[in-house]
């Protein structure tokens, strides 16, 4: 087993060659044609006089859109720069490389084509008439790094109003990857989902969102205790009452027992700890997760450090230990849920995502990682299992159609075979490009 020190220097590595590697690429993404160019001439169908006739056909039947251009298989990525991973509000321009980022992952994992927009306004109404100004060019709005309680409000808004799906990834991609990790965990330390206690630090948009598709899940309610930066959440926290309102629905419908204290009152005698708070290490002690339950599980997810080294929190007696981190065992990670999500939802062109689609995606995650066989080291699949990503678009693709939101119905295997060829294609594409030189490998 590696020493604390070489799991140290393992942890820092990607920090220490990001900056390196963004400016040698000077970013990640760039347009490339789909459409075959064979000579100048071709321009004369892709672009005036050719182009005038999907127009015409478009203004009769607004639907052909989808038939005629990108659309179908296009995600904005929408920011204000106001919570940037654990960097908090740095402004859009310093969160662009995140959404950079997204969008490589969108189009390696699943396929899709995503466009950064890193807006130059922080106001809610702004961002609202943005995403609804460009709806005519997407098949789909991936809200990123937007601070809350305004996220909860954008989201809302949208998801009621557009006629595309629109997704917040920190609220419903968390959620549903975290489901599918918890669900796997409570098999491994055999405890059940509905009888269990769960810690919840943190009180920002990831964890209500969690909380919410946890309940829907099974978990009682009545068995969190989230805690904010001024303690556990309970109807006694007037402080709360105006200030946020999806914070105050906690306070009234969480915590039974009326426990009061900070985050070590409430991982005492806990079955689970859901931590999405500040970066770390340090943020959660080991004595803490030494005081919960026996088989104890530990979600410990800020990015880019984890509350509480893994290893640490297993010396501590955690039967089990998941982090955000890709170098750890245990990612639990949105880059797991977003690209499959998205590719069963653009593949039926549904109108929205639901929570349900979500339950349906966290669950078929889960079950890839059960088929290849659960232990307390592998709770779901990693980057590196891309089978994952058409499994879970068709789960989603399928629920969209059950519940009426799909404006194309196909079959399970149609849906696969679809999903299968375009997240393929997007793989090859990628190696293709850098087996011939196009995108040279990075300085050593």
């Amino acid at each position: 087993m590696a020493s604390e020190k070489e799991l140290l220097e393992k942890a820092k590595k990607p920090a220490q060659v990001a900056t390196k590697y963004h400016k040698f690429y000077q970013g990640k993404i760039e347009v490339v044609p789909k459409a075959a160019i064979q000579s100048v001439d071709d321009f004369a169908v892709w672009y005036t006089p050719g182009v005038a006739e999907p127009c015409k056909a478009i203004n009769k039947d607004a639907e052909l859109v989808f038939e005629y251009t990108n659309r179908a298989n296009s995600v904005a990525v929408v920011t204000d720069g106001t919570r940037v991973l654990g960097l908090g509000d740095i402004g859009a321009k310093a969160g662009l490389p995140v959404m950079e980022g997204k969008a490589l992952l969108f189009k390696y994992l699943g396929g899709v084509d995503a466009v950064p927009l890193a807006l130059g306004t922080k106001n809610e109404e702004d961002i609202i008439n943005l995403c609804r100004w460009i709806e005519p060019t997407f098949g789909g709005i991936n809200l990123e790094d937007i601070a809350k309680p305004k996220c909860f409000r954008i989201l809302e808004k949208l998801r009621s109003s557009m006629e595309i799906p629109v997704w917040h990834d920190d609220q419903q991609g968390t959620a549903a990857v975290v489901t599918a990790g918890f669900v796997n965990a409570l098999k491994v330390a055999g405890k059940k989902i509905n009888q269990v206690t769960v810690a919840m630090n943190g009180a920002g948009a990831a964890n209500i969102a969690i909380s919410r598709i946890l309940v829907a899940a099974g978990l009682n309610k009545k068995n969190i205790l989230m805690v904010d930066s001024k303690g556990i959440l309970n109807p006694s926290r007037a402080d709360i009452k105006k200030e946020d309102p999806y914070k105050w629905d906690m306070c009234l419908t969480t915590n039974s027992a009326g426990k009061s204290g900070g985050i070590a009152d409430a991982m005492r005698g806990a079955d689970a700890l859901i931590a999405m708070s500040q970066t770390g290490p340090g943020v959660i002690k080991k004595e803490w997760v030494s005081k919960m339950a026996d088989k104890a599980i530990v979600f410990a997810c800020a990015n880019p450090t984890p509350e509480i080294w893994p290893w640490e929190a297993s010396e501590a007696g955690a039967k089990i230990v998941a982090t955000g981190r890709s170098d750890f065992p245990n990612q639990v990670n949105n880059s797991l849920g977003f690209p499959g999500i998205f590719r069963g939802t653009l593949d039926v062109r549904a109108r929205t995502i639901t929570d349900t689609m979500c339950i349906a995606a966290a669950m078929e995650l889960a079950k890839v990682a059960e088929d290849k066989g659960l232990r307390e080291n592998y709770l779901l699949p990693t980057m590196d299992d891309w089978e994952v990503y058409p499994r879970e678009a068709v789960a989603v693709g399928m629920k969209a159609i059950e519940e009426g939101v799909a404006r194309k119905k196909m079959s399970r295997q149609e849906l696969y075979n679809k999903a299968f060829a375009t997240i393929k294609r997007a793989r090859e594409e990628t190696q293709s490009l850098m087996k011939n030189g196009f995108v040279l490998p990075p300085p050593a």
